[in-house]
């Protein structure tokens, strides 16, 4: 019995030997593929529960496999700005299909190698599709941390393309402080219907009819057909005046929206608003350290607000349909200032693009930004990364990619560097984690002890025959 368990126990080690052999193999031709994991090989002995102490039979060996899948790969410079690695935990989600349906399953990979495709969907060399959750024009994502069905493959050229009124405005800039009160501000300030800023005619500047603005900042603005057209905000600075009325602060500033495309001459009477495109008029009253306190209307009531929420119809021979623009004068950015420097003006608007795409940029957060080459920018999409408690419990697949199992547990869809996950590396690829001389070490090994377990063998097989030459 005990020379047949020894030629099992040889059996086991060649198999197991063999086991490593494959394993090591995959990892030496995986050693340039990006993001590869290694396989790696544990030994386990088997113990028969026949043995005694006056008798031993050998059990031998068993082998198994482990992907090592949450190991990190060094992050190497990459070529292209699409090529994305992760600085610490985290998969990418993707799919097989650039619009798949809700029964397609959702692989994960840290093969970053994206490119946009002839569709414009980003893919990598695998041929899977990036997903993350889309962002509407002016809005931001809806993220979820289990929902994959509200993740989309992204695509980067069709948005170009895409008809979106503006519905949003932010203004951040400065007015400066030490803008001189003009001769007319008492004037304007007393009828401004009658001296509109929309009326200025730089050719005419000795005008008794209009009122000349100190500073004016243009808006840009997408029609319901995509058309371009603008706002402009004209502004004169008031002097302080508690007995006007409507009583004037210090730090006042008149404004005028308009736009030559609401002009509308079919309008009769005429009004001020239809002659000269006026669309709404009032107040900016600004604090003592500069920054946006309220936004006073015509009559000089408080509307309790730093944005202007307007509503308009364009001129009737255009032939498009009524908006609603809502200004920001004080948002995130910082908003519209009063300080003591020159007077700027930068515009964050949404709506359609009037200018072909220039490039793609991905933060290290993950923010997907398409920028035009009219230098406008609009966010598209914020990518997610997917984390599981046992990350080496994922099933492989080809791709170079994963699947859920049981022993991965369930994942949990993440903003890169929020609650663990890793931050992007943008323009690097992760490097395979093969150390050769590890692996060719281990190569020579696996050789040796394969040779040794067949000798266990030929060896028993030699006792057995001397065995049966007993009986002869």
């Amino acid at each position: 019995m005990s020379l047949s368990a020894s030629m099992q126990a040889g059996v086991a080690g060649l198999a197991s030997n063999s086991n490593a052999l494959s394993a090591i193999s995959n990892n030496i031709a995986n050693s340039n593929t990006t993001a590869y994991k290694r396989v790696r090989t544990d030994f386990q002995s088997i113990v028969t529960a026949s043995s005694t102490p006056t008798g031993y039979n050998a059990g031998g060996v068993s082998s198994t496999t482990r992907h090592m899948i949450s190991t990190l790969g060094t992050l190497q410079k990459a070529s292209s700005q699409l090529d994305l690695g992760i600085d610490g935990q985290g998969f990418f989600i993707t799919t097989q299909s650039s619009v798949p349906s809700a029964e397609d399953a959702r692989v994960f990979t840290r093969d970053g190698s994206f490119f946009a495709d002839e569709d414009g969907y980003l893919r990598n060399a695998s041929n899977l599709y990036l997903q993350g959750w889309p962002i509407a024009a002016g809005g931001s994502p809806t993220l979820s941390a289990a929902d994959l069905s509200q993740l989309r493959t992204i695509n980067v050229e069709n948005i170009a393309a895409q008809i979106e009124p503006t519905t949003f405005a932010e203004i951040v800039g400065n007015l400066n402080a030490n803008q001189a009160v003009s001769d007319r501000a008492d004037e304007y300030a007393a009828s401004p219907t009658t001296l509109p800023m929309a009326a200025y005619d730089a050719s005419a500047p000795d005008t008794t009819t209009s009122t000349r603005p100190d500073y004016e900042i243009t808006i840009p603005v997408s029609d319901s057909q995509g058309g371009e057209r603008k706002l402009t905000v004209s502004m004169i600075k008031l002097a302080a005046n508690p007995d006007a009325t409507p009583p004037i602060a210090a730090n006042t500033w008149a404004y005028e929206v308009w736009s030559p495309d609401v002009k509308d001459s079919t309008v009769t009477p005429a009004t001020p608003a239809s002659t000269n495109g006026i669309v709404s008029r009032g107040r900016l009253v600004y604090n003592s350290s500069g920054k946006l306190s309220d936004i006073q209307d015509s009559t000089g009531a408080s509307t309790g607000s730093t944005a202007l929420n307007l509503s308009f119809n364009w001129n009737s021979a255009i032939g498009v349909a009524a908006q609603t623009v809502k200004v920001e004068f004080n948002g995130e950015q910082g908003g519209l200032t009063q300080l003591n420097s020159a007077s700027t003006n930068r515009v964050d608007a949404n709506g359609t693009p009037f200018s072909g795409l220039d490039k793609v940029q991905i933060s290290k957060e993950g923010l997907v930004t398409a920028i035009f080459k009219n230098g406008s920018t609009r966010d598209i999409a914020q990518l997610a990364l997917a984390t599981f408690v046992n990350a080496d419990g994922l099933t492989p697949v080809s791709g170079n990619a994963y699947t859920v199992s049981n022993d991965s547990g369930p994942l949990t869809l993440k903003v890169p560097g929020v609650s663990g996950a890793g931050l992007l590396g943008v323009g690097t690829l992760e490097a395979s984690d093969v150390d050769l001389s590890e692996e060719f070490t281990n190569l020579i090994v696996t050789q040796r002890a394969y040779s040794a377990n067949s000798r266990t063998i030929t060896t028993a097989d030699e006792m057995m025959q001397e065995l049966l030459n007993i009986k002869r």
